[in-house]
């Protein structure tokens, strides 16, 4: 295929809020949603149209590599490269991007690799609420607007008079990913369907997909590129010719598709995608998106993100504070992702299909990051979905030999450390959600917690942690202190659901395993230190030092990751004045050299790193020494100037929606320091009322007198009209539908309760 080669230049944009931020007019709660929070500074989030836990994840790509464009679109941009279909919110690792169009207008501009095909745009010319986005392609004219059922995109392209062309782009990969093989088939004048495999974070990652076009195209070209180049030829055909466009070796196509158009002609592509086959791609657009109709579809995901939103509803005049709340609970039901076709089939980790029991197959679990705030929240908001989240993680354990890690697309990545699945089961068990087999998830979590070969698991029973100086297959990040002080939570986790379920043998030996934290507590420095294999500490040893010991964190970040046991570790510290003091210092005490911290301490406090989640609950911690007024200011500190309503407000990687969870659990004045204790500390509410549908008719109500900027600490708490006499409310107080009702001044108040 002979292109036209037009270099362009990428500009520079002046970041400012966009139009839409400044827009105060009665809105639906999807048109609140600001998508374009956290596309800027270390964000990572993506602008573009999906459903609530949709697998279509359609969004613009600006078209180059690079940490920044992890999502596919980084703020700063000011170039377009295509349209694809999945994408990673707020993470670290880059890969998905797959299935991506765009259209041009001919010539069409094309730059060197890895821009290839792309158009200018204006951030003055863009748009996007839950559900849709909108941008003008400055270059050709082109208005693309694109909306999502879960599992199809659809776009609409209104093209200027002129001759004109859709691409398909299959041989597009950044960062990560890498196209192994692609297949394009002509189905009729307007239909056709597919494949991309690709290889990256994902390895061996399959997605299937079937396109119609609103209107006949006139031509297809397809150009390949042999990814092993061997003899062959390569397979070209149109509308009028046969099926079969792959060649006989792994190719990676580019199909254009040309069209005449007039001024004002729309053109929809809706495209199904699926990780089972081309045949279960076209069965999710038909059972989806029947026919050619742009604003019924944008109108149904608008009103499926109107009452997945609506489920709290907040009353407040900072019109600020609405739109940053609804948008992180949008963010928070961005993952984990549908990943079964309409007809139950989903791909599995032993690559063969499998069939689920009625309900949905999920994936895209970033459980380091989410078992913290995002799955609790999940347990108010969609224990449906729980129950169906939990059946996969034993679907994945069956099919897999452990409970997944980082999982996506059917695969392992192995990314980050602990088993923290386990901690999500046991939530969901004792919370009583579902109707999940819990002998067999008690079962997949015993397993995964003695899979001895597996990143020192072995070596953390027999010597009570992971030592630093031992390495196996699955180790090579070493981060040995952090695996101890996980494994220590998730064994926590195994117990209590083993002791309620009457397995006492199990519940005991767990409950030991969980002490194992304090084998690496070193008294001569009041910190978590690792230890080799001998039992020595690490020397010298630097609490402030980013080391590979310890995961994307230093020792005064790691030191209070025991949300299991904050008595005795308050006790190991020499109680409760010396663990106060501890924490003030973990929020006084800056770095020396704060040009030199890594990417993810961001967000920071002293030593506090909002950004990364190891810190996330720490800032509770005071409730536990009957100083909680230090933990609403912090609390309030943090919602009110680490989340913004910019494109760089987020402080860090929103990871699958922890970020933002953290956000709405905060905002409601709680959040749950030990994820499976039922419990929820008290902070300090946000809005002056805030009510959650909790199922069966019940309202959780939360209501916080005298409220406002100036006035973030509690005088005094009442649940049920009753003077709360604990630091927390419990999980069944809030489904049994109560009213907690805070008054708040500007002063710190007294100690409330007794525990």
């Amino acid at each position: 295929m002979k292109l036209k080669f037009i270099i362009a230049s990428i500009g520079t944009i002046v970041l400012g809020a966009c139009a839409s931020m400044k827009d105060h007019e009665a809105k639906s709660l999807a048109e609140t949603v600001n998508p374009f929070i956290g596309t800027d500074f270390t964000g990572n989030t993506y602008p573009g149209a999906q459903s609530p836990f949709g697998m279509v994840q359609l969004s613009p790509d600006n078209g180059l590599p690079g940490w920044d464009r992890i999502s596919g679109y980084f703020y700063p941009d000011s170039t377009i490269a295509g349209f694809s279909h999945t994408h990673l919110s707020g993470t670290g690792a880059g890969d998905l991007y797959d299935i991506s169009f765009m259209p041009v207008t001919l010539p069409f501009n094309e730059a060197e690799a890895p821009l290839g095909i792309h158009a200018k745009f204006s951030h003055d010319q863009e748009t996007a609420h839950a559900g849709y986005y909108r941008v003008k392609l400055l270059d050709y004219g082109i208005d693309v607007e694109l909306t999502a059922t879960a599992r199809c995109g659809i776009q609409r392209y209104t093209f200027p008079a002129a001759e004109s062309a859709i691409f398909l782009n299959l041989k597009k990969a950044m960062n990560w990913d890498a196209t192994q093989d692609s297949h394009i088939e002509v189905v009729d004048s307007v239909t056709v369907r597919g494949y991309r495999f690709s290889d990256g974070w994902a390895r061996n990652q399959k997605v299937y997909f079937y396109t119609r076009f609103s209107k006949p195209f006139k031509a297809l070209t397809l150009d390949t590129t042999a990814i092993n180049p061997a003899p062959g030829g390569v397979a070209v055909t149109g509308p009028s010719g046969k099926n079969g466009a792959k060649g006989s070796q792994a190719k990676a196509y580019i199909a254009r598709f040309d069209f005449s158009t007039q001024e004002g002609d729309q053109i929809l592509v809706s495209t199904a995608i699926s990780g089972v086959s081309m045949e279960g791609a076209a069965r999710n657009l038909k059972a989806e998106v029947p026919q050619d109709d742009f604003d019924l579809y944008r109108k149904q995901v608008e009103d499926s993100w109107n009452a997945e939103l609506g489920k709290i509803a907040v009353e407040t005049s900072d019109e600020e504070d609405k739109v940053k709340f609804y948008t992180a609970l949008y963010h928070a039901m961005l993952t984990p992702t549908i990943y079964s076709d309409v007809d139950g089939q989903y791909y599995g980790p032993d690559q063969k299909i499998h069939q689920t029991d009625g309900g949905i197959n999920y994936s895209t679990f970033s459980l380091w990051d989410t078992y913290r705030a995002s799955h609790p929240l999940f347990t108010m908001l969609s224990p449906n979905r729980v129950n169906d989240m939990v059946k996969s993680f034993i679907h994945f354990y069956e099919q897999n030999g452990r409970l997944p890690v980082w999982n996506f697309y059917g695969v392992e990545t192995d990314m980050m450390i602990g088993n923290h699945a386990i901690p999500v089961i046991v939530d969901a068990y004792l919370k009583g959600i579902g109707d999940f087999d819990a002998a067999k998830a008690l079962q997949a979590c015993v397993a995964t917690s003695n899979m001895d070969s597996y990143r020192g698991i072995g070596l953390y029973k027999s010597l009570g942690y992971v030592p630093y100086d031992v390495q196996d297959q699955h180790n090579s990040d070493n981060w040995s202190l952090s695996r101890t002080l996980e494994y220590a939570f998730d064994d926590y986790c195994v117990a209590v659901m083993a002791d309620k379920m009457g397995e006492k043998q199990i519940a005991a030996e767990f409950f030991k395993r969980s002490a194992h934290y304090k084998n690496v507590y070193n008294p001569a420095t009041s910190f978590m230190q690792p230890r080799d294999s001998k039992g020595a500490f690490n020397t010298p040893f630097d609490p402030e030092a980013y080391t590979e010991d310890i995961c994307e964190s230093n020792a005064w970040q790691y030191f209070w990751s025991v949300q299991h046991d904050i008595k005795s570790l308050i006790g190991l510290v020499g109680g409760e004045d010396r663990f106060s003091a501890k924490l003030d210092s973990m929020f006084t005490h800056n770095s020396t050299d704060t040009a030199s911290l890594p990417i993810f301490s961001t967000g920071m406090i002293g030593q506090y790193a909002h950004g990364n989640e190891p810190s996330h609950h720490v800032i509770y911690l005071f409730n536990h020494v009957k100083q909680p007024w230090k933990t609403q200011a912090y609390v309030a500190k943090v919602m009110n100037e680490l989340y913004l309503n910019t494109p760089a407000g987020l402080s860090g990687n929103d990871d699958c929606g922890q970020m933002s969870a953290w956000y709405v659990l905060s905002a409601m004045g709680l959040y749950p320091v030990n994820p499976v204790s039922g419990q929820y500390e008290i902070g300090t509410p946000l809005f002056p009322s805030l009510t959650l549908q909790v199922g069966n008719g019940k309202v959780f109500t939360v209501l916080a007198k005298n409220s406002g900027k100036e006035h973030i600490y509690v005088q005094s708490v009442t649940i049920d009209g009753k003077p709360l006499d604990k630091s927390y409310i419990t999980h069944e107080q809030i489904m049994a539908g109560a009213t907690v009702e805070f008054t708040m001044g500007p002063k710190p108040g007294p100690v409330w309760y007794k525990n």
